[in-house]
Protein backbone atom coordinates (compact mmCIF):
# COMPACT_ATOMS: atom_id res chain seq x y z
CA UNK A 1 0.00 0.00 0.00
CA UNK A 2 2.96 2.74 0.75
CA UNK A 3 4.59 1.53 -2.13
CA UNK A 4 1.99 2.39 -4.37
CA UNK A 5 0.70 5.49 -2.47
CA UNK A 6 4.54 6.84 -3.44
CA UNK A 7 4.57 5.78 -6.90
CA UNK A 8 1.23 7.20 -7.87
CA UNK A 9 1.45 10.55 -6.03
CA UNK A 10 5.38 10.27 -8.04
CA UNK A 11 3.55 9.27 -11.39
CA UNK A 12 1.52 12.72 -11.03
CA UNK A 13 5.03 14.99 -10.77
CA UNK A 14 8.24 14.88 -8.83
CA UNK A 15 7.83 16.07 -5.07
CA UNK A 16 10.06 16.94 -2.05
CA UNK A 17 10.03 14.06 0.79
CA UNK A 18 7.97 15.86 3.11
CA UNK A 19 5.74 17.04 0.47
CA UNK A 20 5.08 12.85 -0.42
CA UNK A 21 4.96 12.46 3.13
CA UNK A 22 2.14 14.82 3.68
CA UNK A 23 0.08 13.70 0.90
CA UNK A 24 0.75 9.88 1.60
CA UNK A 25 -0.72 10.48 5.28
CA UNK A 26 -3.76 12.64 3.94
CA UNK A 27 -4.12 9.34 1.87
CA UNK A 28 -4.05 6.77 4.59
CA UNK A 29 -5.45 9.14 7.05
CA UNK A 30 -6.25 8.16 10.53
CA UNK A 31 -6.49 4.60 9.47
CA UNK A 32 -3.07 3.90 8.83
CA UNK A 33 -0.72 6.80 10.04
CA UNK A 34 2.72 7.35 8.34
CA UNK A 35 5.57 6.94 10.45
CA UNK A 36 9.67 7.95 9.02
CA UNK A 37 9.82 4.51 10.16
CA UNK A 38 8.33 3.27 7.76
CA UNK A 39 8.16 6.30 4.70
CA UNK A 40 11.77 6.39 4.50
CA UNK A 41 12.88 2.70 4.22
CA UNK A 42 10.09 2.42 1.45
CA UNK A 43 11.75 5.65 -0.29
CA UNK A 44 14.83 4.05 0.20
CA UNK A 45 13.66 0.91 -1.15
CA UNK A 46 12.27 2.10 -4.28
CA UNK A 47 15.24 4.23 -5.07
CA UNK A 48 17.29 1.31 -4.88
CA UNK A 49 15.19 -0.82 -7.07
CA UNK A 50 15.45 1.73 -9.92
CA UNK A 51 11.91 2.85 -9.72
CA UNK A 52 12.33 6.04 -8.85
CA UNK A 53 15.07 8.65 -8.30
CA UNK A 54 16.23 10.75 -5.45
CA UNK A 55 18.05 14.59 -6.44
CA UNK A 56 19.42 17.09 -4.26
CA UNK A 57 17.12 20.23 -3.90
CA UNK A 58 19.81 22.85 -3.03
CA UNK A 59 16.76 25.51 -3.49
CA UNK A 60 15.10 24.07 -0.47
CA UNK A 61 18.06 23.35 2.20
CA UNK A 62 20.74 20.91 3.24
CA UNK A 63 19.55 17.57 3.35
CA UNK A 64 16.64 18.56 1.33
CA UNK A 65 15.71 15.83 -2.03
CA UNK A 66 12.80 16.09 -4.93
CA UNK A 67 11.93 12.18 -6.28
CA UNK A 68 10.55 11.43 -9.56
CA UNK A 69 9.31 8.05 -10.72
CA UNK A 70 11.41 6.19 -13.27
CA UNK A 71 10.26 4.71 -16.35
CA UNK A 72 10.55 1.12 -14.27
CA UNK A 73 8.62 3.04 -11.43
CA UNK A 74 5.63 3.84 -13.94
CA UNK A 75 5.97 0.48 -15.47
CA UNK A 76 6.12 -1.18 -11.64
CA UNK A 77 3.18 1.19 -10.77
CA UNK A 78 1.01 -0.05 -13.57
CA UNK A 79 1.51 -3.44 -12.93
CA UNK A 80 0.38 -3.05 -9.70
CA UNK A 81 -2.66 -1.26 -10.82
CA UNK A 82 -3.93 -4.18 -12.67
CA UNK A 83 -2.98 -6.93 -10.91
CA UNK A 84 -3.95 -5.94 -7.08
CA UNK A 85 -2.80 -8.31 -4.42
CA UNK A 86 -6.33 -9.97 -2.83
CA UNK A 87 -5.73 -8.04 0.27
CA UNK A 88 -5.30 -4.85 -1.62
CA UNK A 89 -9.34 -5.93 -2.74
CA UNK A 90 -10.61 -7.17 0.40
CA UNK A 91 -8.98 -4.29 2.84
CA UNK A 92 -10.77 -1.28 2.69
CA UNK A 93 -7.78 1.12 3.01
CA UNK A 94 -5.49 -0.53 0.95
CA UNK A 95 -8.30 -0.68 -1.71
CA UNK A 96 -9.09 3.03 -1.47
CA UNK A 97 -5.12 3.52 -2.17
CA UNK A 98 -5.39 1.50 -5.80
CA UNK A 99 -8.87 3.43 -6.41
CA UNK A 100 -7.03 6.65 -5.74
CA UNK A 101 -4.41 5.64 -8.63
CA UNK A 102 -6.88 3.58 -10.88
CA UNK A 103 -7.30 6.60 -13.54
CA UNK A 104 -3.68 6.14 -14.20
CA UNK A 105 -4.32 2.93 -16.10
CA UNK A 106 -4.55 4.16 -19.27
CA UNK A 107 -7.24 1.18 -20.36
CA UNK A 108 -10.76 1.34 -19.37
CA UNK A 109 -10.93 -2.42 -19.54
CA UNK A 110 -8.35 -2.60 -17.28
CA UNK A 111 -9.71 -0.11 -14.86
CA UNK A 112 -13.09 -2.00 -15.02
CA UNK A 113 -11.27 -5.52 -13.97
CA UNK A 114 -9.96 -4.16 -10.99
CA UNK A 115 -13.55 -2.80 -9.98
CA UNK A 116 -15.29 -5.97 -11.14
CA UNK A 117 -12.95 -7.64 -8.35
CA UNK A 118 -14.05 -5.58 -5.78
CA UNK A 119 -17.83 -5.94 -6.41
CA UNK A 120 -17.39 -9.56 -6.45
CA UNK A 121 -15.81 -9.32 -2.48
CA UNK A 122 -18.27 -7.19 -1.25
CA UNK A 123 -21.06 -9.10 -2.61
CA UNK A 124 -19.68 -12.43 -0.86
CA UNK A 125 -22.06 -13.09 2.67
CA UNK A 126 -20.24 -11.88 5.27
CA UNK A 127 -20.01 -10.55 8.82
CA UNK A 128 -17.62 -9.27 12.01
CA UNK A 129 -19.62 -12.31 14.11
CA UNK A 130 -20.75 -15.50 13.17
CA UNK A 131 -23.06 -18.50 14.84
CA UNK A 132 -20.86 -21.50 13.22
CA UNK A 133 -20.43 -20.76 10.01
CA UNK A 134 -23.85 -18.35 9.60
CA UNK A 135 -22.80 -14.65 9.18
CA UNK A 136 -24.89 -12.89 11.73
CA UNK A 137 -26.78 -10.20 10.77
CA UNK A 138 -27.31 -6.54 12.69
CA UNK A 139 -30.92 -7.72 13.70
CA UNK A 140 -29.31 -10.69 15.27
CA UNK A 141 -27.09 -8.66 17.55
CA UNK A 142 -28.06 -7.99 21.12
CA UNK A 143 -25.02 -5.62 21.80
CA UNK A 144 -25.52 -2.26 20.33
CA UNK A 145 -22.08 -1.77 19.75
CA UNK A 146 -21.39 -4.51 17.60
CA UNK A 147 -25.00 -3.96 15.59
CA UNK A 148 -23.77 -0.60 15.34
CA UNK A 149 -20.61 -1.83 13.68
CA UNK A 150 -22.77 -3.99 11.41
CA UNK A 151 -25.28 -1.15 10.66
CA UNK A 152 -23.07 1.22 9.64
CA UNK A 153 -21.13 -1.43 7.74
CA UNK A 154 -23.79 -2.07 5.87
CA UNK A 155 -24.29 1.36 4.48
CA UNK A 156 -21.14 1.39 3.75
CA UNK A 157 -20.89 -1.64 1.67
CA UNK A 158 -24.60 -0.31 0.19
CA UNK A 159 -23.12 2.61 -1.50
CA UNK A 160 -19.78 1.32 -2.82
CA UNK A 161 -21.79 -1.34 -5.05
CA UNK A 162 -24.05 1.40 -5.36
CA UNK A 163 -21.32 3.52 -7.13
CA UNK A 164 -19.48 0.60 -8.45
CA UNK A 165 -22.39 -1.00 -10.47
CA UNK A 166 -22.83 2.56 -11.49
CA UNK A 167 -19.74 3.14 -13.17
CA UNK A 168 -19.65 -0.40 -14.52
CA UNK A 169 -22.94 -0.37 -15.86
CA UNK A 170 -23.72 -3.10 -14.17
CA UNK A 171 -27.25 -4.38 -12.93
CA UNK A 172 -28.15 -4.90 -9.34
CA UNK A 173 -29.06 -8.75 -8.70
CA UNK A 174 -32.53 -9.47 -9.02
CA UNK A 175 -33.33 -9.97 -5.84
CA UNK A 176 -31.49 -6.62 -4.39
CA UNK A 177 -29.84 -8.30 -1.35
CA UNK A 178 -28.69 -4.46 -0.09
CA UNK A 179 -31.28 -4.20 2.80
CA UNK A 180 -29.67 -7.88 3.74
CA UNK A 181 -26.08 -7.17 3.87
CA UNK A 182 -23.81 -7.06 7.39
CA UNK A 183 -21.08 -5.37 6.74
CA UNK A 184 -18.39 -3.88 4.19
CA UNK A 185 -18.23 -7.67 2.92
CA UNK A 186 -21.60 -8.04 1.81
CA UNK A 187 -25.20 -9.16 2.07
CA UNK A 188 -26.39 -12.39 3.74
CA UNK A 189 -29.19 -15.07 2.07
CA UNK A 190 -32.38 -13.56 2.58
CA UNK A 191 -34.41 -15.00 5.79
CA UNK A 192 -36.69 -17.98 4.68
Amino acid sequence: MLELAILGFLAEGPLAGHELRRRVSQLTGYTRPVSDGSLYPAINRLTRAGLMERRADPAAGAARYVLSLTAAGRADMLQRLRMPADHEITDFTRFYVVLAFLSHLPDVAEQHAVLRRRLEFLEEPASFFYDNERPLRAEEIADPYRRGMLLTARATSRAERTWLRETLGVEPPAFDTACTDNDPHAPAAPAN
